[in-house]
This record gives C-alpha cells, sequence and structure tokens, in this order.
C-alpha cells in the first residue's frame, strides 16, 4: 500500500513529524514501512519559464533560439529543437546544472554556434505522462496551462513535493489497505486527533427504482450491495489534485469517474465499480451464481468461462461483471456515456479468492475483497463516491439509492481483563490507560467486554486485545524477560550429536545446501529405482504446487543429484557438497511417516575419487565416535534400496556392529546421464539416528606409549574377489591385543600375478605397554596372523 503523505494531512496533522520518524514510529506501532519516495526528488534547479520570443537558428533549419524569463534579473537563452513552441508559452526550464530522472545533468553549451545555457523540458524528461497532464502533447516540450509563477520551482508548480510510503500490510489488516485505515493508525500512534468527515451530497430528485432494479440471489456470497444514479455526467480528465493523490499511490489516473472509483477504493479500502447504464439491458442488475460454461469477456478484453461456483452481476439476459473481481468489456466508462450506475457492495472473501485463482486473474478489488472489507461501510462509500462526483461537476447524483442489505450489524466482542493482558504482556499498564489506547483505535469497552469496530475483523481472542494494547503502548517500552523454563533449556544429546556431525563435515571441505523435502515421483525413475522397492511408497501432497513438487521423499539422493547436476551444467569445476535433512516415510494411512535425519555428502571434479570420499566418511565417523566400521559391496547388501543408483564394483555399504548405517560410492555412469552430469560423481548417505545409536560417548584417555613398536609389513597373493577389510579384519582378529595398528600400503594386479589374483600390501604395527616386544614375541604373532590368512585364501607373496 503506497500512502500520500499529503493525502494523509486531510485527516491528520502531522506537519511537525519529519518523514524518517514518522517511518520508524509507524513501523514500532504495528504498520510496518517498506520505505518511502519524495517526487521528483531526481529533479533539481528546474523551473517554470517563459518564452520571450522564438527565432530560427542562423545555422539549421530545425533549430531555434529561444529567450526565456526565468524569474532573474535576465532572460537566458536557450537552443532547442522542439516544434510546439511559440512565444508566450510556459514552460519548465532546466537551467545550467540542474538534473533531471535517470540522473541525466544539463549544463551549457553551444549548438551550431549558438550559446544555449539550459534545456526546454518535455514530459517525459521529468519523469511524467499524458496521464498526468492530460492537455500536454507525448512528443514536444510541456506546455504548462496550470496556474503557476514564473521562476516558481517545478516540483510545488507541477505537484511534483509529495511522499510516498510504502507500507507491508499483512493479510490480517486489510482495514490498512486504505488512507484513512493507516490515518487511524497515524492518529493513535502520534496520538494526534483523527478527521475524518461524514461524506455528503445534495443530489437531484428522483427515485432510482424507476431507473433500475437489483436483487440478490445468493445472500450468502454478497450480503450487501449498494446502488445510485449519476445523470448527464461528463467524461473528462480528473482535476490535477486528484491525480497527484492517485499517481502517488502508483494507480494511473484515466477519466473522472473512473478515477473517482479507484479514489475512494484507495480512501476507504472499498472496491467500486461504474457501469454504463446503456449497457445494462433491462436496467437490472442480478447478483447471481454464473450458469456452467456461461462466457464473459472482461475489461482486460479476455473471454472467460465461467462455472456455477462462481457469483457473477449480470443483467436481465448475461453477465456483466465477475463479482468482486473485474469488470466485463462494455460494463466500463466511455467518452459518450450519459449515465452512471455506481456499485458500493460486499462480496464472501473466500469467493472471490477462488474465482479470481480459477480465472487466473488479480486486481486491486480482488486482492481487497479476498482479504475482507468492512461489510458496514458500502454506504458511506456511495456517498462519498457522490460527493465527489458533485465536487468535480461531473453529473447530477439521483437523491435516493438501492441498498439490499443482509449483513449481521452485530460487532464483536472480547472479554477484557487488565490483569490478563498485563501477566500477558509482562508489563503494568494501568487499567485507564489500557481503555485510553483501544479508544483511540476505534474501539470502546463496555461492561466488561471490548467492542470492535466493524472494520476490524481480524480481532478473536484476548492475545488480540492484548497485541492492540501493547504496541500502542510501545513494544520497546515492555521490560525484557527471559521465557519460562529457558534456564532450564538445553540441547538434546542428539541435538549435540546432528550439530557436531554438521560441524565437523564442514571442517572436513563440503558446503552446505538445503533442499526442497518435495520431490517429484521422476526421480526415482532418475536413480534407475526398481518398480516394486519400498521407496516408491511415498506421502502425496494433496494441493501441490505442481507435478514437480508433489510428494515428499523417501530418499536424499536424488535431491542432491540434483544440486550437483545444477553446479555441473553451471560450469562449477568442483563442487564437494553436504545436506542434513529429512526422508519421510509412510507408516499407516491413520499416521504421520516417520522423519529420520540424514546426512547426505556429493562430489566431483578435481582429484575426487572414490578413496577421497570413503577417507571423509571414515574420518567423520571416528570423529562423532563411530568407529571400527566395516565396508561391504553394496551390491552384496540389501539394507539400502538406493544401491541401484551407484556403480555395483565402487560402492560400499558401512556397517557398525552388523547394523547399516551408510552407503557410499560412485554414482552408477546412467545415473548420472539422467542428471545431465558429464563427470564421475561420488554420494554418501549417512543415517544419523543409527549413528547416535552407536556412537561411543564415553571418551577415555591412556598415557603415551613408553616403548618402542615393532613393525612388519606383510604382502599377500589373494583372489581378487576377496575383499580388503576382510583381510584386514582378519589381521586384527588374530594378533590380538599386541596389534596398534595396521594400514594397507599397495594393491597391485599385473603381469607377475596370475589372473584373477591380486597382491595386497600391509604394514603391521604392534606394541606391548609391558615392556619391549621380542623378535620372538612379534614373530609368534605373524605365525598367527598368516595361519588366519590362509584360512580366507590370503597365501604370503613369496
Amino acid at each position: 500500500m503506497n500512502l500520500s503523505m499529503k493525502w494523509l494531512s486531510d485527516y491528520v496533522d502531522l506537519k511537525d513529524t519529519d518523514i524518517k520518524s514518522f517511518c520508524h514510529e509507524m513501523t514500532m506501532s504495528g504498520s510496518k514501512v517498506e520505505g518511502y519516495e519524495k517526487e521528483g526528488e531526481e529533479i533539481s534547479n528546474v523551473v517554470i519559464g517563459k518564452l520571450l520570443s522564438v527565432v530560427p537558428h542562423e545555422n539549421s533549419d530545425h533549430l531555434v533560439v529561444c529567450q526565456v524569463e526565468v524569474g532573474k534579473e535576465q532572460p537566458i537563452q536557450i537552443v532547442t529543437g522542439a516544434p510546439n513552441v511559440k512565444a508566450g508559452d510556459i514552460v519548465p526550464v532546466a537551467l545550467d546544472g540542474s538534473t533531471l530522472p535517470g540522473g541525466v545533468k544539463i549544463k551549457k553549451g553551444k549548438l551550431r554556434g549558438v550559446e544555449s545555457n539550459g534545456m526546454l523540458c518535455s514530459l517525459g524528461e521529468l519523469g511524467l505522462t499524458l496521464h498526468d497532464f492530460p492537455y500536454a502533447i507525448e512528443d514536444g516540450i510541456f506546455i504548462i496551462e496550470e496556474d503557476c509563477k514564473i521562476g516558481e520551482d517545478i516540483h510545488t508548480a507541477l505537484g511534483l513535493d509529495d511522499t510516498s510510503v510504502e507500507f507491508e500490510i499483512t493479510s490480517n489488516r486489510p482495514d490498512c489497505l486504505s488512507v484513512t485505515g493507516l490515518a487511524r493508525e497515524a492518529s493513535a500512534t502520534f496520538n494526534v486527533p483523527l478527521n475524518i468527515p461524514e461524506p455528503k451530497f445534495s443530489g437531484i430528485d428522483g427515485d432510482i427504482n424507476e431507473m433500475l432494479k437489483v436483487n440478490i440471489a445468493n445472500t450468502e456470497k454478497c450480503k450487501r450491495y449498494c446502488a445510485g444514479i449519476v445523470k448527464n455526467v461528463k467524461i473528462e480528465p480528473s482535476p490535477r489534485w486528484m491525480r497527484e493523490r492517485l499517481r502517488a499511490s502508483g494507480v494511473r489516473p484515466i477519466n473522472n469517474f473512473v478515477d473517482i472509483t479507484n479514489y475512494v477504493m484507495l480512501e476507504y479500502g472499498q472496491p467500486m465499480h461504474a457501469f454504463d447504464l446503456r449497457y445494462v439491458e433491462g436496467a437490472e442488475i442480478n447478483v447471481r451464481n454464473a450458469v456452467n460454461g456461461e462466457k464473459i469477456t472482461t475489461l482486460d478484453g479476455v473471454e472467460r468461462e465461467l462455472t456455477d461456483e462462481m457469483l457473477v452481476i449480470a443483467d436481465k439476459s448475461k453477465p456483466v461483471a465477475v463479482a468482486g473481481v473485474m469488470g466485463g468489456e462494455y460494463s466500463g466508462i466511455m467518452d459518450d456515456t450519459t449515465t452512471v450506475v455506481f456499485e458500493s457492495a460486499y462480496f464472501e472473501p473466500v469467493q472471490v479468492r477462488r474465482t479470481a485463482k480459477k480465472l487466473g486473474m488479480r486486481s486491486d478489488a480482488s486482492a481487497r475483497y479476498e482479504k475482507g472489507v468492512d461489510p458496514l461501510i458500502s454506504m458511506v462509500c456511495l456517498n462519498r463516491a457522490f460527493e465527489l462526483v458533485e465536487k468535480l461537476g461531473a453529473g447530477e447524483v439521483v437523491r435516493t439509492v438501492i441498498d439490499c442489505d443482509y449483513t449481521d450489524k452485530t460487532l464483536k466482542t472480547v472479554e477484557f481483563s487488565p490483569e490478563w493482558i498485563n501477566n500477558f504482556l509482562g508489563t503494568d499498564i494501568s487499567e485507564a490507560d489500557m481503555v485510553k489506547y483501544l479508544n483511540m483505535l476505534g474501539f470502546s469497552v463496555e461492561d466488561g467486554k471490548v467492542v470492535s469496530p466493524s472494520f476490524r475483523i481480524d480481532i478473536e481472542y484476548k492475545a488480540d486485545i492484548a497485541e492492540e494494547v501493547a504496541r500502542i503502548y510501545g513494544y520497546n517500552n515492555i521490560p525484557s524477560s527471559a521465557f519460562r523454563g529457558v534456564a532450564e533449556a538445553e540441547y538434546t544429546p542428539e541435538q549435540k550429536f546432528k550439530r557436531k556431525v554438521q560441524n565437523n563435515i564442514a571442517a572436513l571441505g563440503c558446503y552446505e545446501i538445503a533442499t526442497f523435502s518435495f520431490v517429484s515421483p521422476k526421480h526415482f525413475d532418475k536413480i534407475r529405482l526398481a518398480a516394486d522397492s519400498p521407496l516408491r511408497n511415498v506421502e502425496r501432497i494433496t494441493n501441490p504446487l505442481g507435478e514437480d513438487t508433489s510428494v515428499m521423499r523417501t530418499t536424499t539422493i536424488p535431491s542432491m543429484l540434483e544440486i550437483l547436476s545444477r553446479n555441473y551444467n553451471n560450469r562449477n569445476e568442483t563442487a564437494k557438497l553436504f545436506e542434513i535433512s529429512k526422508e519421510y516415510i509412510p507408516t499407516t494411512p491413520d499416521k504421520l511417516p516417520l522423519e529420520p535425519d540424514r546426512l547426505t555428502i556429493g562430489m566431483y571434479g578435481g582429484n575426487v575419487d572414490f578413496y577421497e570420499l570413503k577417507g571423509i566418511v571414515d574420518t567423520l565417523l571416528g570423529s562423532v565416535g563411530v568407529k571400527e566400521c566395516e565396508y561391504v559391496r553394496a551390491a552384496d547388501s540389501d539394507a539400502f534400496g538406493e544401491a541401484c543408483a551407484f556403480h555395483p564394483g565402487r560402492s560400499a555399504v558401512i556397517l557398525k556392529d552388523g547394523k547399516a548405517i551408510g552407503i557410499l560410492g560412485e554414482i552408477h555412469p546412467e545415473t548420472a546421464a539422467n542428471y545431465e552430469i558429464g563427470v564421475k560423481t561420488y554420494v554418501a548417505k549417512l543415517n544419523i539416528p543409527e549413528m547416535f545409536e552407536l556412537a561411543e560417548t564415553d571418551i577415555s584417555y591412556k598415557p603415551l606409549p613408553k616403548f618402542p613398536a615393532t613393525t612388519r609389513d606383510l604382502s599377500l597373493i589373494c583372489d581378487d574377489a576377496l575383499p580388503a577389510g576382510d583381510i584386514e579384519k582378519t589381521i586384527k582378529k588374530a594378533a590380538g591385543k599386541l596389534l596398534e595398528k595396521v594400514t594397507l600400503f599397495d594393491v597391485y594386479k599385473g603381469k607377475q600375478i596370475a589372473e584373477g589374483k591380486k597382491s595386497i600390501s600391509y604394514s603391521i604395527s604392534m606394541r606391548s605397554h609391558d615392556g619391549t616386544l621380542t623378535d620372538e614375541q612379534a614373530d609368534s604373532v605373524m605365525k598367527k596372523v598368516l595361519k588366519a590368512l590362509e584360512a580366507i585364501g590370503a597365501e604370503l607373496r613369496m
């Protein structure tokens, strides 16, 4: 909502308040200001001038030399190429050193050898249009017809001295989508009187019922419909003061009758419509539901098909407007209109919203109706429109009106409990002050109850009343206090564990991402998921934004691949990403799905390979207390349904104490191709709840060793299919408590090794805490190790 400060001054006197203070105080009292803009702020040193003479340029066929009076002792000389100027014209003059919209700077100079000390301005060069000054011409110098003084600054001369304040109006405060609503807020905020006079008009004699009939067929969706008639109308531009206020409010002036409806809408928040009576067949207005298949061409020139759920304004045979949204093609005001019907009505908000959405059209009227307007203000706004008609001399208002009223005029009441409000807010405000604050906002307190005004449709509970008291008392005046229970609050062990995982994976060089929990079912096909996979059993969103966001994900891997794909196709050479997010696993139809946390890691580019990913995962697991994990081929495990997304020979499932806690590896080339990733891509998914359950939380310390370690290297020959992890596990078990560390340092397959075999070498470090190991002790351990290795098919390489 854009508010004209000039317009606001009609209702509250804030002349001693500067614009920055106004914006700050209004925001603090609950009417958030987004910003403000001073009209013509980019314009400087532009004045009103009078052309004393216009003579041809001696060295040009199209230029003229003008002597211009600008309020100084001597006229100035300006050269222009505009063909529409003559002596005696009043024009805007940009003097030497002036600035215009867009950062244009005007300096004196010479044109074809003749000195020019400024520039004569067109409408466009001042940031104006023909809607602002309809008598001007679009191409040419702006010849001013306003009553202004020579040398007067352009801002005051043309009304470019208003300030427009942009407010962010929340959906529960539709009353503030109006000048009077914001004036009411300003009055309470600055504790100044509010003056909103009751609209009055004289009118002429005549019975409207002889000229027009109104019938409401659906009184649930239209609870009030007021109509009046203006005869002998004169369609012409609105006066400058009205055009200025509309312009400052972001509305384009059109003609006096259209501008009046827009003016009243901005002033009171009540949308209005004006019909040309000759296009209302049978002089009947019927507020009814549309018929399925019925069509209407709206004011924007688009033919739209209606359904029986939509409310329309119809004449005797056809719809002439979509109620609360937009008028029909022939419902507008034409240049030859002679009789106008004004409509001021209350339409039920939900049906307006549904109709506008189904028809794919939004308007200023629908934006207000769908939030809810004051049902008791319709007649006030009709009277205001008639008052403006007479003020503008735009026609003769028929004094009688039609008012079909089915509204409930009972005002809402809420219990008034000062003690409860103070306890709720943590304040010590007196009851008298509370009543004063509420009265300033239009409420009244009667018999222990707060009576809400009709325009405050958001008031329901005692907390709503407390909010009204608090914002006028001043949020900044409420003492700070800790929330009850805050002193005892702390992270749960699970939350601490998750934060530790998050911090440690970031420390390992990965960047955090965030993705949506709702995805497309097509993702399952892209990761090559089996048709009968349990992961395809998903929770479906009832009212999705679209097919691409229609289900809740049961695996986080597609989300990671989408981000990796986006980075790759945006030509990012490398990526190392992670996300801690949830999967949604359905349970039974009557229960919510399980929402386990998952850590997903994704990377590509540079020197990234399977072993780097495994190293990152290994380091992470060790840092959070999940140690001595086992890695088995993903193809040999059915723990993760997403294994099909990975390369079968370059992926592994992570086991801890026999329980699967994660999967990692290279993405299958077909999966990568589905995501348009042209390099080897690596992904890991870790189950955080299982990691937390298996993590060692007790940390023990032992002294540094006193005795040296003994190291032996072991080179083995085994089948290529024998996993290195099985060999390492066998060594650890056979070596017993003297073993300190096993390190794999070489894997070789080549000419000296038989087909189907591999050479694998380990460094085995042994240490005793009781004394230095002897060769005999070390040899005994190695014999046990070799014997155990022979049992699994690994022999000493000779």
